[in-house]
């Protein structure tokens, strides 16, 4: 990494004395133990790259949110939500790159390195990027470069991580690349404890609300550590790339930061679309056809894009405002006051078909499904054992030939089921277990209550 045994031109950072894991149940909680470590200068205040295994890309930004609110914590905390926590960080000039790592199911971004700008709207005093993706136009998030000020460069990287299938060798064959690593480093103490410490910390799951359990450090950060055996000219391959591939370009990206926070979501290795059990298919139809995102044309131009995000943003104001008045009232007059708009004729049918199951439905909670129905469903994937277990081999071989990251971060995502909450404690188990393979002795701080757990 760029300045690594040092820390970054400027001064040097400390060092964790155990390689920090803070567990949260809602993805968003993470982020003020990621300012902590700025703070307490772990991290450095700029150039961090983010490595996010997840399901979901959570880089969307709070619609509304004066950009300016990121210069306040507190008030920035209180604005974030599961979807949009990322990007805040970013604006405020903290993140430089972020690494998406996903799963098969999970399509919402295209495969690949996207560059693009995020900066504060002139007109809007928002937050907003140039990103020209699906994912950014249909939450009318795109402006052109001229539009935004305090403009900071974003390098995002879009990676497909595949199932290590049983019979592949390939975490075998790591070994020798892990043990060179390894003997890179200038510390001794830590090469000895990371290569022998192949066991997990003993974690207590049925004492879930504990805030923190110190573990007696055996292990010290590898301030020598270099990526002379990660460098490659390759850039970032096809979706097929086996985890080999995976571990390059990673590799790559990690190079160009300072330092690396490593960000786990549960739901990267099983995951619902909680929508789809709350309403029926027919309700479920209803509202990806009103909420449906009319794409611009491969090739459109400044106007286009403009034209298409500006559509979309009214079509979205519509769509609030019109459940905005069902929560007032649901009567026929209002419903069919609303569905005489452009293209919300669905809409008397959805609400006739939630009024037959339930005598007062949340039109608010509808509303949020429905802006999830857009270009590409949610992903919906309740992963076998087998498919949990390939992950964790594909993941163990890449962060084996990674440098290790400043501090881990992961959240549950079980309370508002994307985690199946059948299988959220054994994933966690399987994930610290293998953070604990991988790095030796741990740090771990469960920062939930109890009544998010199952045991």
């Amino acid at each position: 990494m760029a300045g690594s045994g040092g820390g970054p031109q400027g001064g040097c950072l400390r060092t964790y004395p155990a390689l920090p894991v803070w567990v949260v149940e809602d993805h968003q909680d993470v982020l003020p133990f990621i300012y902590r470590a700025i703070g307490s200068k772990h991290l450095p205040g700029s150039n961090i790259t983010f490595v996010h295994l997840d399901s979901h890309p959570d880089l969307l930004i709070p619609v509304n949110m004066p950009a300016d609110t990121v210069y306040d914590k507190e008030a920035l905390f209180s604005e974030l939500s599961i979807e949009n926590w990322i990007m805040p960080a970013v604006y405020a000039g903290h993140i430089s790159q972020v690494v998406w790592l996903h799963p098969p199911w999970a399509q919402q971004i295209s495969e690949g390195k996207h560059s693009f700008l995020i900066g504060k709207d002139i007109s809007t005093t928002t937050i907003r990027v140039t990103g020209t993706d699906n994912y950014f136009l249909s939450d009318g998030l795109y402006v052109p470069a001229d539009q935004l000020e305090n403009q900071k460069p974003l390098n995002l990287h879009v990676i497909l991580i595949n199932p290590t299938e049983a019979s592949d060798n390939c975490e075998e064959n790591s070994e020798v690349a892990s043990a060179k690593r390894l003997k890179l480093s200038t510390d001794d103490t830590a090469s000895t404890a990371s290569a022998s410490s192949s066991v997990a910390p003993d974690l207590h799951y049925n004492t879930p609300n504990v805030k923190k359990k110190e573990v007696q450090n055996t292990s010290a950060l590898n301030k020598g550590e270099t990526l002379s055996e990660c460098s490659a000219s390759s850039s970032l391959r096809n979706s097929e790339s086996p985890i080999r591939d995976v571990v390059t370009d990673v590799c790559q990206v990690l190079q160009k930061g300072d330092a690396y926070v490593l960000d786990i979501d549960l739901d990267f290795f099983s995951v619902k679309n909680p929508f789809k059990e709350m309403y029926t298919q027919t309700e479920y139809e209803l509202l990806q056809e009103l909420y449906s995102f009319k794409k611009p044309h491969r090739n459109a131009t400044e106007e286009g894009l403009l034209d298409c995000v500006e559509n979309r943003v009214h079509q979205l104001e519509d769509l609030e405002a019109a459940f905005a008045d069902l929560c007032d009232s649901d009567d026929e007059e209002t419903l069919q006051k609303w569905a005489s708009y452009p293209g919300m004729k669905p809409l008397v049918q959805l609400v006739h078909s939630l009024k037959t199951r339930m005598e007062s439905p949340d039109y608010e909670m509808v509303h949020q499904a429905g802006l999830t129905c857009d270009y590409v469903e949610l992903p919906h994937h309740v992963s076998t054992e087998e498919e949990i277990e390939g992950l964790i081999k594909s993941i163990k071989v890449l962060l084996k030939d990674t440098p290790k990251p400043t501090l881990v971060t992961i959240a549950r995502s079980s309370l508002d089921d994307y985690c199946p909450s059948e299988q959220v404690d054994i994933i966690q188990e399987k994930v610290l277990n293998l953070l604990g393979s991988v790095y030796g002795t741990l740090d771990v701080h469960l920062d939930y209550s109890s009544i998010s757990s199952s045991l």
